[in-house]
């Protein structure tokens, strides 16, 4: 397994020599790798077993490093920077001829992002390269928001795993990318899109959903649990599969007839940060405890909800 620990000095060391570093951010840990390396690239594909036609997210540390990654930065793209980096949101900008093009699955676009979590913008600072760095799990998996959850999946393949406790968005960034300079969606997620227009206006939002994604995060199967997870009313789904053991992934209440045990409440309070935050830890839980199935339900379709909504029907896809 893996060593967890907060030595940057031990994650610089490894980067520098093209191994994987598992690293906190706000959102999901992600499974590390100097950006600019075609070795260390490839790795975090094998590490994964990521296929190649997903591309990769470069992270830095401010909007001053990402010029160096970059033809150019749109407006409205730098509008966005300005208001909401570091935190989660990706931008897709041409890319210069020093991003590899593995990393981009030979897109002309690649995805910046600045994630908001104090070790890994210290790690940024103190590298001479950015990172790229997709979630730390098995591709198609559950995304990890704790280095446990890193350890368990990833403990056999990666040699460090920075450690900064648990992700407080749990949600991917939200991917925005440009057409003409004006803003498109391409993924939901930790930033609502009300939060987006108050700044810009008017999103278009495009989630793919095939096998030739424009950005991560768009494939129609992805964040999915081992067992079948079926999404509708709970209580009709508890009934029609009552002969199985069934685990509840509920919103804000539980289920009658089904043992405590086996249901995770996203938020008692109906709050979609707390949902969001709890998505993929509790989905964890239910798919290693012993039950036959998961039921879940979709959450309210405003703010947030509409990105865990997203992630729940991925997972749900067969």
């Amino acid at each position: 397994m893996a060593e967890i620990g907060s030595d940057l000095q031990k994650a610089i060391t490894l980067l520098q020599s093209d191994e994987l570093v598992g690293i906190p951010t706000e959102t999901v840990y992600g499974l590390a790798g100097n950006a600019l390396s075609t070795k260390a690239i490839a790795k975090i594909f094998e590490a994964k077993d990521r296929p190649f036609f997903d591309p990769l997210i470069v992270h830095v540390s401010d909007i001053e490093a990402a010029y160096q990654y970059v033809t150019h930065i749109p407006e409205k793209a730098l509008l966005l920077a300005k208001h909401f980096w570091p935190g989660p949101l990706t931008l897709l900008l041409p890319k210069l001829p020093i991003i590899p093009d593995l990393a981009t699955s030979g897109l002309n676009t690649v995805g910046i992002r600045c994630p908001q979590h104090p070790l890994t913008t210290q790690l940024l600072k103190l590298l001479p390269f950015p990172l790229a760095a997709p979630s730390a799990n098995p591709f198609g998996y559950i995304s990890p928001t704790n280095p446990q959850h890193v350890n368990q999946q990833l403990g056999n393949r990666i040699r460090y795993i920075l450690d900064g406790g648990e992700c407080n968005v749990g949600l991917e960034s939200t991917i925005i990318g440009f057409e003409q300079d004006q803003p498109i969606a391409y993924r939901l997620g930790g930033l609502s899109i009300e939060q987006l227009e108050a700044i810009v206006g008017t999103l278009e939002i495009q989630l793919n959903a095939s096998s030739n994604p424009a950005a991560p995060g768009q494939l129609k199967s992805h964040y999915a649990p081992k067992k079948k997870l079926i999404i509708g009313n709970l209580e009709k789904l508890a009934a029609t599969h009552a002969h199985q053991r069934i685990g509840v992934l509920a919103f804000n209440r539980a289920v009658s007839g089904v043992d405590m045990h086996r249901q995770r409440i996203l938020s008692p309070t109906s709050d979609l940060s707390d949902a969001a935050q709890h998505l993929f830890a509790y989905l964890r839980e239910l798919d290693q405890l012993s039950v036959d199935i998961i039921i879940a339900e979709e959450v309210p379709p405003v703010g947030l909800g509409r990105a865990i909504n997203d992630r729940l029907k991925r997972a749900s896809a067969q």
